[in-house]
C-alpha cells in the first residue's frame, strides 16, 4: 500500500513513486500487453484460418466465443486463487498458460484440436486481469489509481499493435502457423515477475481465511450493477474488433472494405496507437480529475454514436478516422471498469469479484463474435456492426446504476 505522503500528491510523478508501485505497475502492464499480443493473434490470421479448415463466418466467431467463454471460467479459478494465495504468483501462472497454449495452437490440424487450444488459451486470459488490476490497485493510493490502471489498460493497445505488426512481418515470408509460435514469447515475462515484483503489503496483512458470505452479500448490487455494463459494452468491443481485420480484407463483393494485407496492417497499428491507447491512458486521468462514474457514462456513449458512423464510412481516410474515435470511447472505457473493480471490493474479495464483474462479462459477451458473424452473412459486417452501437448504448445506461468511487481508500 503506498505511503500518506505519495496519497497526498495531486498529481502522478514517478520520481515519488515507490519501487513496489513501479515493479507492479510494469508487470501488470507487461502481463496485459503480452496477453493482448496473443489474443488478437487470432483475428490477425482469421481469414487464413477460414481458407485452411473451410470455416464459415459463424464458425469463426464461435472459435473466438469459445475462447471468451473460457476466460469467465478462468476468471473464477485465478481470482480463487490470487485471494487466497497472491496475485504474483496468479499473475505469472496466467501468463505462462495462455503463451504456451497460443504456442499450440500453431500444431493445429482440425477445428476441433483449435478449438480445443483456444479454450485452454482463454482459461489464462481470464486470469490475467484480476491479478494484475489487483496487485496495480492495491500497491497504489487512490489519487493516482486512476493514471496507474490507464497505463496498465494502455498496454493492450500496445500488444494489439504489436501482433499486427508481428503479424503482417511473418505472414510476409512464413504460413500462419509461425504466427502463433511466435505468441510462446511472453512466458520469458514470468521468470522476472516472480523474482522482482512484490506482493501487496494490503494482502499480506489480510487473514487468509475463506471470506465470510456477509461480503458478497453486500457486494451483491454493486457487482450486479458492473457487470452488467461490462457485459453491454464486451459485447460490443468483441463483435466489432475480432471482425475488424476480415472486414478491411474482404472483398467489397462481400461486405468488405478490399484492404490490401500491408493496408490493413498499417491501418490496425494507427488504429491502435491513436485512438486505443491514448482512450485507455486519458480514461484514468479523466478519471482521477472528474471522477469514475461520469467518465465511463460519456465514453459508452460517445462510442455508441460513433459506431454507426464508421459502419457507413467508405472512403480509406474516413474508416480510419472514425474508427479511431470509436477505439478510443468503446475501448478506452475498459480502464474504467478496472478502477471501479478494483475500489468497489474489499480486499478480501476483491481478485475474485474483479474477476467475475470483468471476465464472466467476457463469457456472457462471448456470442458476440458468432452473432455478429452470422448477422454479416446475410446484411454485411458493416450492417451487423449497428448491433455493437446499441450494446454501446445500454452499456452507457447501465453504468447509471454503478456507485462512484472517486478517492476512495482501499481496505
Amino acid at each position: 500500500m503506498a505511503s500518506s505522503s505519495t496519497a497526498a500528491q495531486p498529481a502522478f510523478r514517478w520520481r515519488l513513486t515507490t519501487s513496489a508501485q513501479r515493479s507492479t505497475l510494469v508487470a501488470a502492464g507487461l502481463g496485459w500487453m503480452l496477453d493482448a499480443f496473443d489474443v488478437m493473434l487470432y483475428s490477425l490470421v482469421l481469414t487464413h484460418l477460414m481458407v485452411e479448415f473451410g470455416m464459415s463466418k459463424g464458425t469463426a466467431g464461435f472459435l473466438n466465443t469459445l475462447t471468451l467463454m473460457a476466460s469467465a471460467i478462468g476468471s473464477l479459478i485465478f481470482g480463487l486463487l490470487a485471494d487466497r494465495f497472491g496475485r504474483r504468483r496468479m499473475l505469472s501462472l496466467s501468463i505462462l498458460t495462455y503463451s504456451l497454449f497460443t504456442f499450440a495452437c500453431g500444431f493445429s490440424t482440425s477445428v476441433t484440436m483449435l478449438a480445443t487450444l483456444r479454450f485452454f488459451l482463454g482459461l489464462g486470459m481470464g486470469g490475467e486481469w484480476n491479478a494484475g488490476a489487483t496487485l496495480v490497485a492495491e500497491t497504489w493510493p487512490s489519487a493516482w489509481r486512476g493514471r496507474a490502471l490507464g497505463i496498465v489498460q494502455s498496454s493492450w493497445a500496445i500488444g494489439y499493435a504489436l501482433a499486427a505488426l508481428v503479424a503482417g512481418l511473418v505472414l510476409a515470408h512464413a504460413s500462419w502457423r509461425w504466427v502463433f509460435f511466435v505468441g510462446v514469447l511472453p512466458a520469458l515475462a514470468t521468470l522476472w515477475i516472480q523474482h522482482g515484483v512484490p506482493e501487496p503489503e494490503l494482502w499480506r496483512r489480510q487473514p487468509k481465511s475463506a471470506p465470510k458470505p456477509a461480503l458478497w452479500r453486500a457486494a451483491a448490487p454493486r457487482l450486479a450493477a458492473l457487470l452488467a455494463m461490462n457485459t453491454f459494452g464486451m459485447f460490443a468491443w468483441w463483435g466489432m474488433f475480432t471482425w475488424l481485420p476480415a472486414y478491411l480484407v474482404l472483398p467489397i463483393s462481400q461486405g468488405g472494405r478490399g484492404f490490401a494485407i500491408v493496408g490493413s496492417t498499417t491501418f490496425l497499428i494507427i488504429l491502435n496507437l491513436a485512438g486505443m491507447f491514448p482512450g485507455y491512458l486519458l480514461f484514468g486521468v479523466f478519471a482521477d480529475r472528474y471522477g469514475r462514474k461520469p467518465t465511463i457514462i460519456v465514453y459508452l456513449a460517445a462510442a455508441a454514436v460513433l459506431v454507426p458512423w464508421f459502419a457507413s464510412a467508405r472512403q480509406p481516410l474516413m474508416i480510419l478516422v472514425a474508427a479511431s474515435l470509436v477505439a478510443f470511447f468503446g475501448t478506452g472505457f475498459f480502464t474504467g471498469s478496472g478502477i471501479l473493480g478494483s475500489e468497489l471490493f474489499p480486499t478480501a474479495i476483491r481478485a475474485t469479484a474483479l474477476g467475475i464483474s470483468y471476465n464472466v462479462a467476457r463469457g456472457l459477451s462471448a456470442f458476440a463474435p458468432v452473432i455478429i458473424g452470422r448477422f454479416g452473412e446475410t446484411h454485411g459486417l458493416s450492417g451487423a456492426f449497428g448491433i455493437c452501437g446499441v450494446a454501446f448504448t445500454l452499456a452507457a445506461a447501465s453504468a447509471f446504476f454503478v456507485p462512484e468511487t472517486h478517492h476512495l481508500e482501499l481496505s
